[in-house]
């Protein structure tokens, strides 16, 4: 049977790193609050020429050299992303020309922080379906254009940056021995809505916005919803928390990470966290996780990868990879 396999991953993040204290004169935080509430010690934040295509294109650059292939070698790009450069077209059509690519095509997808969750299980069913051979997925995003950098609740928490995965169709045998995408749990609820969205848009208000959060309402949902499409995608594949290698989850806040990978019986040695490095990076931080956990040798061919994320919506997911 044919299997969306993982050929390579890279990352791109903007230049300028804003630390915890450089909050302190803008809004009343402090580092301690920051980082023991959050476990963020740090983000990037996208200089005025840095855009979530420029990134965008620099992290499928990086993917497609790790996979070894050239943008000629690629059918499909899907960009997940909440952040775009314009309202249309989809800025993946921009990266599809920056990359001098002048045949497949190319599409947005809008899911908030679970977008690349969602983006690679879309992509998975083009491969298995014979529309795409290789497909580019991408999250990129540039939260710090709709932040309010009054409200200390939410500004603290976010990052720019991109990350991006190559995956081609390979043959398995259908077990749970094949590389690639073995199962996926993708779930929405909008009657959540109000938690976490934007203020604004084109059809509402004509503006752009910024980011609104009721954090704790969040926070008490999150646990509950990831641990969800966890064991839905668990019993689909017919596995246990024991026999994955790693779990890469969204990086948002270091306590949800812990609460769920402690309900679940994931090992905390298993997890990849890079929430203090990256900060919530929406649709981007998945595929950063997993760059940087490729990139250190943690994750290697063979091992049994799961990722999730949770956004706003409220949408979750989970995908389950034999790298």
């Amino acid at each position: 049977m044919i299997r969306s396999v993982v050929r390579g991953t890279g990352a791109a993040l903007p230049r300028r790193i804003m630390k915890n204290a450089d909050f302190e004169g803008m809004v009343e935080t402090s580092d301690e609050w920051i980082a023991q509430r959050t476990g963020i010690r740090q983000r990037h934040i996208a200089a005025d020429d840095e855009t979530t295509a420029s990134l965008g294109e620099a992290a499928a650059r990086a993917a497609l050299d790790n996979a070894g292939l050239t943008p000629a070698d690629i059918d499909l790009i899907v960009l997940a992303t909440s952040t775009p450069n314009n309202t249309f077209p989809a800025t993946a059509v921009d990266i599809q020309n920056r990359l001098g690519m002048h045949h497949g095509f190319a599409f947005d997808m809008q899911a908030v922080c679970s977008g690349f969750v969602y983006a690679v299980t879309t992509a998975d069913l083009y491969i298995r379906g014979g529309l795409a051979k290789r497909v580019l997925v991408i999250g990129s995003e540039t939260f710090s254009r709709i932040l309010d950098w009054s409200d200390r609740s939410t500004c603290v928490l976010f990052g720019d940056g991109a990350g991006a995965m190559v995956l081609e169709a390979g043959e398995g045998a259908g077990s749970i021995a094949d590389h690639g995408v073995l199962a996926a749990s993708l779930r929405s609820d909008g009657a959540y809505k109000d938690k976490l969205f934007v203020d604004g848009g084109p059809s509402t208000t004509g503006t752009v916005g910024h980011l609104r959060m009721e954090g704790r309402e969040v926070f008490k949902h999150a646990v509950g919803m990831i641990t969800d499409v966890i064991e839905a995608t668990f019993s689909a594949a017919g596995i246990t928390a024991e026999d994955l290698d790693w779990f890469v989850p969204h990086q948002a806040n270091k306590r949800i990470i812990d609460a769920s990978a402690k309900k679940l019986g994931i090992a905390e040695q298993k997890v990849v966290v890079t929430v203090d490095l990256h900060g919530n990076t929406s649709a981007a931080s998945v595929p950063l996780a997993l760059s940087v956990a490729v990139a250190d040798g943690r994750i290697k061919k063979g091992d049994l990868v799961l990722i999730e994320a949770m956004g706003g919506g409220f949408t979750w997911g989970a995908v389950l990879v034999r790298w």
